[in-house]
């Protein structure tokens, strides 16, 4: 798979096809429940009001992102459920949802910071895109985690 031949694709819950839909959810939960033995509410309500981030090969689903908008509770934009298919880790394929996560909050949230969640052992991985921890570790679902955080694009000053 050349990095040129994947498609980045961002749509709303209501613009996936249920085909597309089952896939985005059945890679996450192979992932974070199955792979890291972590039984939690994988479908936690906050799909639908979010903009979907799908890498695909072809028609094949490597990588997803979730992207939830700043909200009055917390005036930041958040990246959420990254992850990449087992089948195809080891291709920087990480990087590049996090380039296209982070470029798509710049565009349409340009004056907020974005948040994250990261688990611990990525922390380094999330520093790389100029996210910086502002908590202390704390567990999740039996996972150490850390909130990170990156500037806004755009200061109002």
């Amino acid at each position: 798979m050349q990095e040129n031949a994947l498609k980045v694709a961002f749509t709303g819950l209501d613009e996936l096809s249920p085909r597309d839909l089952y896939a985005m959810l059945k890679l996450r939960v192979d992932v974070f429940v199955v792979e890291q033995k972590c039984p939690y509410p994988e479908l936690d309500g906050k799909d639908a009001d979010a903009l979907h981030l799908r890498l695909l090969a072809g028609n094949e689903l490597v990588g997803s992102a979730r992207i939830r908008r700043p909200s009055r509770s917390d005036p930041a934009a958040r990246i959420g459920r990254v992850v990449v298919s087992p089948d195809h880790r080891g291709k920087k394929l990480g990087e590049r949802l996090m380039v296209e996560a982070i470029a798509q909050c710049e565009r349409l949230y340009a004056e907020s910071p974005i948040k994250l969640s990261a688990q611990s052992q990525l922390q380094r991985f999330y520093e790389s895109f100029g996210f910086v921890p502002v908590s202390e570790e704390y567990l999740e679902d039996g996972i150490a985690h850390v909130d990170m955080q990156r500037p806004a694009a755009v200061t109002t000053e």
